[in-house]
């Protein structure tokens, strides 16, 4: 592959063109989050928009994940913010709850209604394995980033393994978890960087 001319200029990074663009791609996401966003928000924001790199979207999910608050609105925040400052942000929060609140409010109404019908009991609990298969696939999805990270691929998958166990087989609480490995993790990872 050859590499460009020195003086060719360098291709433009796709980017939302106004904060109404922000809106109504944070609220199409918002409109899709049922059981779990993750998923949604990579494809969108990544494969589909490509408004960040797989590494970008990483290291902001990581970013929103420790902020207090639901992480995707910490993220939608945070890229509102990037593009178009505090007008961006605004509109990227108003995309992820103005629609959802308002179809919230109306099942909430219709649900209250049909709440002791055990049709609809079981119907809801298959949604569980449903979300629990997309948030699966989409950490298989994101491992590769790990390959580039600088603390190496293999201390990447021993985090993983760690945190995974941590969580689902000892039961500790996300915070605590979250604390530990996330501080060893940034720790050792800045001095990687600034060796």
């Amino acid at each position: 592959m050859n590499a460009p001319p020195p003086d060719a200029p360098l291709p433009t990074r796709a980017r939302p063109e106004s904060p109404s663009d922000l809106f109504w791609a944070f609220t199409a996401i918002a409109m899709q989050g049922f059981g779990g966003v993750l998923a949604v928000v990579q494809r969108a924001l990544v494969e589909n928009k490509r408004w960040l790199t797989q590494e970008e979207f990483v290291e902001d999910w990581a970013v929103a994940q420790v902020l207090p608050g639901p992480n995707v609105i910490n993220l939608s925040v945070i890229l509102g913010d990037r593009y178009f400052g505090w007008r961006g942000a605004l509109a990227a929060l108003a995309g992820m709850l103005a629609f959802p609140t308002v179809i919230v409010l109306a099942l909430a109404l219709v649900y209250s209604h049909f709440a002791t019908d055990p049709r609809l009991a079981g119907a809801l609990r298959g949604m569980g394995a449903v979300a629990a298969g997309l948030i699966a696939a989409t950490g298989i999805k994101l491992m590769p980033t790990l390959r580039s990270h600088p603390l190496g691929w293999r201390i990447g998958l021993v985090f993983t393994a760690l945190v995974f166990g941590a969580i689902a087989l000892l039961k500790w609480p996300l915070i605590g978890v979250l604390a530990l490995f996330g501080s060893v993790a940034c720790v050792w990872t800045y001095r990687r960087i600034a060796a």
